[in-house]
Parts: C-alpha cells; structure tokens; sequence
C-alpha cells in the first residue's frame, strides 16, 4: 500500500491528521492550589454550551453528533468526569477525563473559551488534568489532537510530558453540512459543498 501522494476528500467531507500522545508517568510539577473547578454532572446542556464555545471555531464535532441520551450516559459514568474552569461565575474550561479503558485514562476533551487562551490558565488546567488523572491506578495517559486544532496543541502536549506514538488521518462528513454545527464555524476551514 502507498500513502505517498494526495488522495482526494469529497467536497461535502473534511479531512484531519490526527496526532496521538501518551505518558506513562506523570512528570514532576510543583504542587498548586485547587482550581475553581465545578463537577458539570449530568447537565447536558451546560456540557454542550461549553464545548461549543470552545471548540466551535476548530470545528470539534465529536460530543455534537452524539445525541442527549448518549452524552447523558457519558458524563453519568462514574469513570468519565467532565469539568468547568470558571471564573467569575462564567465556564472557561472544560476538562474531560475518560478512565473506562482498564489501566488507562484519556484526556477527553481539554480547552479553553478563546478569551481565555494564552494567558496560563492552560498550564493550570492541565497540571489539574495530570494531578487527577495519576490519582487513579494507571499505565497510561492519552491524548489525541488534530490539524483543525489550535496550531500549538501538539507542541503544548509535548511541553506538558506527553509523547507522540501514532498518526492517523481522519476523514469524515462536514459538520457543518451535517447540522451538528453552524454553517460559519471554523471559517479558516474552507466550506466546499454548499
């Protein structure tokens, strides 16, 4: 099989290289105080509001073509915990845990509203993120990213302990064809099926 060359992507498709990264162990941080972080539980609606508000502009479609029901079940799994950065009464974060793999743990979903980028809070939250995800007897902590996120993502991985191991490219029907998200989302990605 020969991968070298362009293959092409239908005009009503969109296509990613999706980059995944793991650790082992946690790496060393200096102990920090809590987070204001707030359990979003059972409240789909605040997930969605929240997902959406950061990940819209990097066309993040996976928690919008899940349905109520099955985004319930999800974040009313005791091993999945999804929490709000807030600040000022308002969501700025949203940090997502996934240990439903034995011995494993995934960082979900992990981002920022765009007011809230480049100013630590980041940083922050992922030291969070690797605090609780080694509370729990694991292996393995994982990631992936991808070409339609933020252009730092995987650089900021590597600075937080994270190692690339894998590589994919990911095709699949435009979000914003499909409805899962408006037509003007993510405008630095070109929309070719109208």
């Amino acid at each position: 099989m020969c991968l070298d060359g362009y293959t092409p992507v239908p005009p009503t498709h969109v296509a990613t290289v999706v980059t995944y990264l793991e650790m082992r162990e946690p790496p060393p941080r200096p102990p920090r105080a809590p987070l204001p972080l707030d359990a979003i539980g059972a409240d789909v609606a605040r997930y969605r509001a929240l997902y959406r508000a950061i990940g819209e502009s990097w066309l993040w479609f996976g928690r919008a073509r899940v349905g109520d029901e099955a985004l319930l079940a999800i974040l009313a799994d005791p091993d999945v915990e999804a929490l709000a950065l807030t600040e000022d009464g308002r969501d700025i974060g949203l940090l997502e845990l996934d240990w439903r793999k034995p011995g494993e743990a995934e960082l979900a979903y992990f981002g920022l509203v765009p007011g809230a980028v480049g100013q630590g809070r980041g940083r922050l939250l992922m030291d969070e993120a690797l605090r609780r995800a080694f509370a729990r007897p694991i292996g393995r902590f994982w990631v992936h990213t991808c070409t339609l996120d933020h252009p730092g993502a995987v650089e900021f991985y590597r600075r937080s302990g994270f190692r690339p191991y894998a590589r994919a490219i990911e095709v699949t029907p435009d979000p914003r064809l499909t409805g899962d998200l408006p037509r003007d989302a993510a405008r630095q990605i070109p929309l070719l099926a109208e």
